[in-house]
């Protein structure tokens, strides 16, 4: 095979690995009725005019199977804190004790479970469309070459390595759902 032909497939693998990473990352923020901090990852606080994650001005911890506990490395940044979670409104209202901040994760209905489930789906809806379009370019750039004198077995060839790439890709964001929702529905 031509390099420019495996450097298409390559990096076409390549994207589409970093599309289920970032799905992968999506689902675990998604909370399944457990203390996860990763819940408060995209939670941004002011920090001494600037803004930071949570995890970057406080140590994020798990007390218990619903409990997290966030401690400020500063006590003067637990209002603030505070207020960038209510401000997030990821449904928990925090509970200040004056040294630390307690989130209870109040446990899942099965509406809520439900409405989880759509958000994991539409989450995974959006990595398969991020996967095709990854397919379509490459696969249009093999198009590109084939007009510039690729061989047609060659191009035949090389969308049949993106297909299977693709579909290889394609079956991984399924088994992440199924487990993410087979996590979400179980009581």
């Amino acid at each position: 095979m031509p390099e420019d032909i495996s450097t298409i497939a390559g990096s076409a693998e390549e994207n589409m690995k970093k599309a289920i990473a970032h799905l992968e990352t999506e689902l675990t923020k998604i909370r399944a009725g457990k203390a996860n901090p990763q819940m408060i990852d995209g939670i941004m606080v002011d920090y001494y005019g600037s803004q930071m994650p949570i995890s970057q001005v406080a140590n994020v911890s798990v007390m218990d199977a619903r409990t997290l506990s966030i401690q400020p490395w500063e006590k003067n940044m637990l209002h603030p804190i505070e207020k960038a979670i209510l401000a997030a409104n990821i449904g928990i209202t925090p509970q200040n004790d004056g040294s630390l901040i307690r989130l209870f994760l109040p446990p899942l209905t099965e509406e809520r479970r439900k409405e989880l489930v759509k958000r994991c789906h539409a989450e995974a809806e959006n990595s398969r469309v991020a996967i095709r379009n990854i397919r379509r370019d490459a696969i249009e750039q093999v198009k590109k070459l084939e007009k510039n004198g690729l061989s047609k077995d060659v191009a035949k060839d090389t969308e049949n390595i993106v297909q299977q790439v693709t579909d290889k890709y394609i079956s991984a964001i399924e088994k992440h759902l199924a487990a993410k929702e087979k996590e979400i529905m179980a009581v």
